[in-house]
């Protein structure tokens, strides 16, 4: 087996890029050993222009510091100053109310949460079926076989069996031993109607 021998161009590039590549990374490696430091800016040198120059002492000046000395705010002198003192008594501190001793936060303000109604995505509820206004009052028929009931409806009276639909609305489902389980058909809604005297 023979590698590299029969395509000789191709070898001889990808040695000349092998070679590249090495002289690339020796130079980025030794670029950043050997970096020159930035050369000094011109404001960290002092100029002689930006002194400030040394104001000569008058001879007054001189026989003060002779008589005795007087005192600056930045000095050291031990002495009372009642006139300063008696300034920041002056000065009156408004705060802001909080208690500077006490570690606590502020106590955020909590916003009024919006009625039901004004959420963004508030949806009404949805209004509740109307009820089935029959009235069960009465059986027909065998007790063990197939049974018949008496509904009302204002002064119109049905008579049907279990899967009967009646007034084109109602659907009898279940017709137990006291009650009647009735499906409006419209809205979906079940009801039970109990056997009512008279």
């Amino acid at each position: 087996m023979k590698i590299g021998t029969e395509n000789k161009v191709k070898t001889g590039v990808a040695a000349a890029l092998l070679i590249v590549a090495v002289v690339l990374v020796v130079r980025a490696f030794h670029s950043d050993d050997n970096a020159p430091s930035p050369p000094p800016t011109a404001a960290s040198k002092p100029s002689s222009s930006t002194a400030p120059a040394a104001k000569p002492r008058s001879a007054g000046a001189v026989a003060k510091s002779k008589t005795g000395p007087t005192p600056q705010p930045k000095s050291l002198d031990p002495t009372l100053r009642f006139d300063l003192l008696k300034s920041s008594e002056e000065i009156a501190y408004k705060g802001t109310g909080r208690d500077i001793f006490r570690s606590q936060a502020e106590e955020a303000a909590i916003p009024t949460p919006l009625p039901p109604e004004k959420q963004p995505n508030y949806v009404p509820p949805k209004p509740p079926p109307p009820p089935i206004n029959l009235k069960f009052y009465g059986f027909a028929g065998p007790k063990n076989g197939n049974k018949r009931i008496f509904l009302l409806q204002g002064e119109d009276i049905f008579v049907a069996r279990e899967g009967d639909i009646v007034d084109r609305r109602y659907k009898i489902v279940h017709i137990g031993a006291n009650s009647v389980d009735v499906e409006d058909v419209l809205t979906n809604n079940r009801q039970t109607l109990t056997l009512t005297a008279g």
